[in-house]
Order: structure tokens, then C-alpha cells, then sequence
């Protein structure tokens, strides 16, 4: 059974976003559950929205001087909301998998060219994260 997200946790966004690579900075959870569990907040379905990692750089293989974006969960999957544990009529987040993440750019990275650098021509790169959670006793389905 997977442990339930609280209040703090870490959502980890891996480095490679499609064919970007990303200087990740762990995102931080906020919690918004009614209920707790260990002393804590537990985060519930929608807290997932509120993670937002501004001014991460990431380059690509074809764009080396780097560019900056923001880290953001993009989606859920089915096993990380409990399906019978709820609070406040949302269901719990759980540590369990990997979810969607999603970076968008916001100034892109250059490929080196004379007599101007060409800019990387996407806006947003596709990639996975997962919950790191200090709640070790707290689980649910």
C-alpha cells in the first residue's frame, strides 16, 4: 500500500523532458486536505496543480547555450489518488509511480550560429516526476 502525501513532500521532476535536459529543483506540496496524517496536512486531489518550479535551465543536444522554464505536474495516474480514502470529499494523493510532468519554456535555449545563435523552436517538453514522502506510516488504497 502507498504512502499518503502531506503537507511539505517533495514532487522530484526527473532531468530528461523529451529531448530536453533539465536542471531540476524539487517542487514543494501544499497541502489543502481536511485530514492529517503523522501531525501533517495531507494533500488531496488538485494540490498536485499548485506545484510550479520557475527558472529551471535545460538545454538540448542540438541547443547547448541554455534556455530557462518552468517544471509543473502535468497529470496524475490512476494509482496516485486513493480510491477509497478521502478528505474534504477529495481523494488523497498517494507516492506511489510516476506522474506527467510538463516543461515550458520561457526563454529558449540557442544553438551557437553565425552571425546570430538560432533559438530552440519548442515551447514545452513532456517528462515524469514522482512524490517523495517523509510519511512512512500513514497508507492507503
Amino acid at each position: 500500500m502507498p504512502a499518503i502525501v502531506t503537507q511539505a513532500d517533495q514532487a522530484v521532476f526527473e532531468m530528461a523532458c523529451g529531448a530536453a535536459t533539465v536542471t531540476v529543483i524539487p517542487g514543494v506540496m501544499t497541502a489543502s486536505g481536511k485530514a492529517k496524517a503523522g501531525g501533517l496536512t495531507v494533500c488531496v486531489a488538485g494540490d498536485e496543480a499548485q506545484v510550479m518550479v520557475a527558472g529551471c535551465a535545460y538545454f538540448t543536444s542540438t541547443h547547448s547555450t541554455p534556455g530557462v522554464g518552468t517544471l509543473s505536474i502535468d497529470s496524475l495516474t490512476a494509482d496516485q489518488q486513493a480510491q477509497k480514502v478521502k478528505s474534504g470529499g477529495k481523494a488523497v494523493l498517494l507516492a506511489a509511480g510516476k506522474w506527467n510532468a510538463k516543461f515550458q519554456v520561457a526563454t529558449p535555449a540557442q544553438q551557437p550560429a553565425a552571425p546570430s545563435p538560432i533559438p530552440d523552436p519548442m515551447t514545452s517538453y513532456a517528462g515524469f516526476g514522482e512524490f517523495k514522502t517523509t510519511n512512512q506510516r500513514a497508507k492507503a488504497t
